[in-house]
């Protein structure tokens, strides 16, 4: 997702504000930006930090947690993401894992925040977690729910050593195997931080997991 003033964000977590200080409009010798937002804002990664106690910071993640063979995963139920829809797709240990939910049409499109999007349920988390799938990623600002499952499901995922992508726009990408490039600023010892997430088709020479 772009990152602009007035972005969506977690309600309690600091707004998105683009500024700029200097303007070469204005008749200053350059244009300069002053950049205020929340380390969860717009498409961002999670580290276990988030929710665990101790856990691993944004800049301990290994490179290749998020770069390499991906799988987009269409999922049909309108509230959540259950144990029942992800065992029809057969996940394996260590996948990359991209749910596209009604999220994607629904939920970037006006400027406040939605409270019923499509998120993972705890029940799919412990799923997740029990496969010990190696990334999972969704097309909102939150694995969990915002009336439920919310710091429940981070707790699953973090726990199991599962990295985390939120805010994607998959509104575009069609379901499959693709090829995910995906790398957070890298924060020092922060438990969080915005992303530039991209995908592309996969070719031989990325066959290779």
């Amino acid at each position: 997702m772009p990152l602009r003033t007035g972005l969506a964000h977690w309600p309690g977590d600091p707004a998105t504000c683009i500024l700029r200080v200097k303007e070469l409009e204005r008749g200053d010798p350059c244009t300069v930006s002053r950049l205020e937002m929340c380390a969860h804002a717009g498409t961002h990664m999670d580290s276990p930090a988030h929710f665990i106690p101790g856990g691993g910071a944004i800049d301990s993640m290994p490179l290749d947690t998020a770069i390499g063979r991906a799988r987009v995963i269409a999922i049909e139920d309108p509230e959540s993401i259950k144990p029942r829809e992800l065992a029809e797709h057969r996940l394996r240990r260590g996948e990359r894992i991209l749910f596209k939910t009604l999220n994607s049409a629904r939920c970037w499109d006006g400027g406040g925040f939605v409270e019923d999007f499509v998120h993972i349920s705890v029940e799919a988390a412990a799923y997740l977690a029990k496969l010990k799938v190696g990334l999972v990623g969704v097309d909102y600002l939150s694995v969990g729910g915002f009336f439920t499952d919310g710091a429940a499901t981070h707790r699953e995922l973090l726990g199991a050593g599962i990295w985390i992508i939120e805010g994607l726009d998959l509104s575009q990408v069609e379901p499959g195997r693709v090829q995910l490039v995906c790398l957070p600023l890298k924060l020092a010892g922060a438990e969080g931080s915005p992303a530039r997430a991209i995908v592309r088709p996969l070719t031989r020479r990325h066959m290779k997991p």
